[in-house]
């Protein structure tokens, strides 16, 4: 495994188990970004394969500090990164300019080198991507939620827009002639909200609405909204993390068969390894009973895809999860949604129940990993023994 995988591994390690559920913007999904796009603007400016791995090290790493928290985030990264590249054997002087890569990640730096560049615009490509407003609302619910931090939405559009346009600026040739453009596009989106709240601002006052009306107007459905996307990335992520465990599990499984295969049967059929057999069928009954539950973990349900408009009516179906319409003709379902749109108890009905059987799913997932694990545990402790009372017997 390269240094790179390693790294990747270690990162994705410390964000699954150490990372507050609190941050999410900045956790491995933002990472996973930033490296991405490092390799494309790498290769966009034909840097060499040295530099090109202490970039992707210094991606992975660059926002690793805040498992700790946000405050002087990236000098901590850099820390991080030198203490496991040199306890990884890499070596010192390229990890030392990994810790500098990561350090012009601060707005406040100037990158000089070309490797810097990339860096720098590669953790800011965010700023021309097309769901810039989606990845930007990420973050001012992270502020809320872990520095107590809140904005009006148009107080957020300003400060946005004042971010792009006064405080930050693309360095590579790549950043300037593809990056700019599309950053800009994102500038006339925020100025065209800014125009709108303004006007919506204006309106208000003009109607003299109280300061309480006006907060029964705004905010209950932008918290609602708030609340249904955190639980449902949260959802999510708790998804991957159980597939993630059922793949380790299956993984580690396969390969004892294996070894057991190629390695321990095949040499059973001497008399003089006649006490291996009890052992190794017990070793390879409780692998394939964990691979038969961790399979069951992850195997998708199979619903019947479709729905009649009675139950769009009858307010009996959830419109919100594929299973439910996936062999509907186009036509209808875009018919049922607009319906779904049309009844605010429906949407948000829908959402609930989408929320509800995502967990019930989840329940099943960790409900039989923890029978997986378990099974596991006491077929490696009962093998083990096996073997040892073997060996004694034979002795």
């Amino acid at each position: 495994m390269n240094i790179v995988q390693k790294a990747e591994n270690h990162v994705f390690g410390l964000f699954k188990d150490k990372l507050s559920a609190d941050y999410i913007y900045h956790n491995f999904n933002h990472t996973l970004r930033v490296v991405n796009n490092a390799k494309v603007i790498a290769g966009e400016e034909g840097i060499g394969e040295e530099d090109a791995e202490m970039l992707l090290l210094a991606a992975w790493f660059h926002d690793l500090a805040y498992i700790e928290g946000p405050d002087n985030h990236e000098e901590l990264s850099s820390k991080m990164a030198h203490d496991f590249l040199t306890a990884n054997g890499y070596p010192a002087d390229k990890a030392i300019k990994v810790g500098e890569l990561i350090k012009v990640t601060h707005l406040a730096a100037e990158p000089q080198t070309l490797p810097e560049k990339i860096m720098r615009d590669a953790d800011c490509s965010h700023f021309a991507d097309k769901n810039y407003n989606t990845l930007s609302e990420l973050l001012r619910e992270e502020w809320k939620l872990t520095l107590g931090k809140t904005f009006s939405d148009l107080e957020w559009a300003m400060l946005n827009r004042k971010l792009l346009v006064q405080e930050h600026r693309f360095f590579t040739n790549y950043g300037k002639e593809k990056l700019q453009p599309l950053k800009e596009a994102n500038i006339a989106m925020l100025q065209s909200m800014i125009e709108k709240l303004e006007d919506e601002r204006t309106k208000i006052s003009k109607d003299k609405l109280n300061k309480k009306k006006l907060e029964k107007l705004e905010r209950p459905d932008r918290g609602i909204d708030t609340m249904f996307r955190v639980t449902l990335n949260n959802h999510t992520r708790l998804s991957e993390i159980a597939d993630s465990k059922a793949n380790i599990l299956l993984s580690v499984n396969a390969i004892i068969i294996s070894i057991a295969l190629t390695t321990l049967i095949p040499k059973l059929d001497s008399p003089a390894n006649a006490h291996l057999v009890m052992p190794t069928l017990i070793l390879t009954v409780f692998c394939m009973v964990s691979i038969i539950f961790a399979i069951l973990s992850t195997r998708p349900k199979v619903t019947s895809g479709t729905f009649t408009r009675k139950d769009i009516e009858d307010k009996k179906v959830n419109l919100l999860f594929f299973g439910n319409f996936y062999k509907v003709p186009l036509e209808e379902y875009e018919w049922a949604v607009n319906e779904m749109m049309k009844d605010r108890d429906y949407l948000y009905g829908s959402m609930i129940k989408d929320l509800y059987f995502l967990g019930l799913v989840l329940n099943r997932k960790y409900k039989l990993l923890r029978i997986t694990y378990t099974i596991f545990m006491i077929g490696i402790i009962v093998s083990v023994s096996a073997f040892i009372y073997a060996f004694k017997v034979l002795v």
